[in-house]
C-alpha cells in the first residue's frame, strides 16, 4: 500500500481510497470493498483486475504527501502543529470495514513509529512505542492549510472551525505561519471575520499581507475592519496601493477611511473611529435602544450615546447602563451628565492616555474647535497605544 486517500468535499474523515503498488503499476482500490484486517494487512472482497489506475489525484487528499509532516492548526488548542502520524480508525459496517482519519498524532510516539517502521518486529515497535505518552489532536480539532487556492476549492478545504475562534486567537495563529500559509488562510477566510483577525496582527504582518492580496479582495476586507484600523493600515500602504483599495471599496466606506487617513497619526483624530451613537437630546430611552439594535459598528464603541445638537455640536453622554435603567419615554437631555469629558481633534496621545486613565473612561469624544462631534477613542485604541510603547 502507497498510499491512504480521502475526498474530503465529500467526507471530512472516511477513507475512501488505497492507491496500491501491483505488478502492473500503482492501482487505485476503493476502501469500501475492505471486508477485513489482520497481521497479515487489508483483505478485499474487489478483484484485482478491477482496481483501476491512477488519472490523477487533484480530488484526493494524500496522508502522506499532504498530511505527514506538514503544518496544521489546532483549533481547539489554538496553536499550529506539525503532524508526525495518523491515527485510523477501523469499524465494521454491514460486512465491510469503515476506515476514518481518528486523530493526528504531533508527538514522539508518530515519531518512533514512522522512523522504525520495518526496522523492528511490528510487536516489538508498539512496545517502545508505547512508552512514549501519547499526543493527539481529534481530526475534528484539525483545520488544514493549502496554499493552492485551486486545489483548495476542489477539495473544499474551509477554516469554519478557525472562524469560530477569538479575532486575537486567528491572529496569533496567523502569526505562527510561513508567508503563503498566512496569505491562504486569510484568503479562505469570511471577510469580516479576516478583517477582525487582521485587526490584531503586528502592523508590518498586515502590509505584508494586504500588499500580497488582488485589490479587490483587500478591499473586500479593509472596509469590514473599523474605520480608525482601516485608516492605519491603509496609511502603512505605498501610496499607489492604497489608492487601488480605496477605488475598491464602497463609496460610503471609501469616503469615511479617507476622511481619516487626513489626521496624523500620533494625534486624537488619528487614533478616533468615526463609528459611534449619537443622538439628538430632544430623543427618547426607546430611540436609543433603537439605534442600538441597528447600529453595525465596532463592539467597542457601544458603551455610550453621545448627544448631538442638530449642526452636530456635542451635548452631552450617556453610559449604556444609564439607558437600561429609564423609562422608554424619557427623553435623554434628561439622563446626560452635566459636563463631557472630550479632547481637541488635535491632541497628542499624552493627552488621550491621561484623560482615560484620570476619568477612568471607556469612550472619549474628540471634537474640533468649534465643538463638533468629529469621532470618539475608545479604551483599546489606548490599550494598543500604550502596549506599542512597552
Amino acid at each position: 500500500m502507497r498510499e491512504v486517500a480521502i475526498t474530503p468535499q465529500d467526507d471530512r474523515a472516511r477513507i475512501a481510497t488505497l492507491i496500491v503498488k501491483t505488478r502492473e503499476g500503482n492501482r487505485l482500490l476503493n476502501a469500501s470493498s475492505i471486508i477485513a484486517a489482520d497481521a497479515h494487512g487489508l483483505h478485499t472482497s474487489l478483484p484485482q483486475k478491477d482496481w483501476i489506475s491512477p488519472s490523477g489525484n487533484e480530488g484526493l487528499l494524500l496522508l502522506e504527501r499532504d498530511l505527514l509532516d506538514q503544518q496544521i492548526i489546532d483549533v481547539h488548542g489554538r496553536k499550529v502543529v506539525r503532524v508526525n502520524d495518523a491515527d485510523i480508525l477501523v469499524e465494521p459496517v454491514n460486512g465491510h470495514l469503515l476506515l476514518k482519519v481518528a486523530a493526528v498524532d504531533v508527538g514522539s510516539r508518530g515519531i518512533v513509529r514512522r522512523l522504525l517502521k520495518g526496522i523492528l518486529p511490528s510487536e516489538a515497535l508498539r512496545g517502545l512505542a508505547s512508552k512514549f505518552p501519547p499526543k493527539t489532536i481529534p481530526w475534528e480539532f484539525v483545520d488544514l492549510i493549502e496554499t493552492d487556492p485551486a486545489r483548495r476549492v476542489k477539495l473544499k478545504i474551509s477554516h469554519d472551525r478557525l472562524a469560530k475562534l477569538h479575532p486575537a486567537d486567528i491572529a496569533d495563529i496567523i502569526e505562527e505561519l510561513s508567508p503563503a500559509e498566512r496569505g491562504a488562510v486569510m484568503e479562505a477566510l469570511d471577510e469580516q471575520v479576516a478583517a477582525e483577525a487582521m485587526e490584531e496582527l503586528d502592523p508590518k504582518m498586515q502590509v505584508d499581507l494586504v500588499t500580497n492580496m488582488d485589490s479587490d479582495r483587500a478591499a473586500d476586507i479593509v472596509q469590514e475592519m473599523n474605520p480608525d484600523a482601516a485608516a492605519d493600515l491603509l496609511g502603512d500602504l505605498p501610496p499607489e496601493t492604497s489608492e487601488e483599495i480605496l477605488e475598491e471599496m464602497e463609496p460610503d466606506e471609501r469616503k469615511e477611511v479617507a476622511g481619516l487617513l487626513t489626521f496624523e497619526e500620533d494625534t486624537a483624530a488619528g487614533r478616533m473611529t468615526t463609528d459611534y451613537l449619537a443622538l439628538s437630546p430632544r430623543a427618547t430611552v426607546r430611540d436609543a435602544i433603537e439605534l442600538l439594535r441597528q447600529y453595525e459598528g465596532g463592539i467597542e464603541s457601544v458603551s455610550t450615546v453621545f448627544l448631538v445638537s442638530d449642526d452636530w455640536k456635542l451635548d452631552g453622554a450617556i453610559p449604556l447602563s444609564k439607558l437600561l435603567i429609564a423609562s422608554p419615554d424619557t427623553l435623554l437631555q434628561e439622563l446626560s451628565a452635566e459636563e463631557v469629558i472630550c479632547c481637541l481633534a488635535g491632541a497628542n496621545e499624552k493627552e488621550v492616555a491621561e484623560l482615560f486613565d484620570k476619568y477612568n473612561l471607556l469612550t472619549l469624544p474628540v471634537v474640533d474647535p468649534e465643538g463638533h462631534l468629529t469621532g470618539v477613542i475608545t479604551a483599546d485604541d489606548v490599550i494598543s497605544l500604550l502596549r506599542g510603547r512597552l
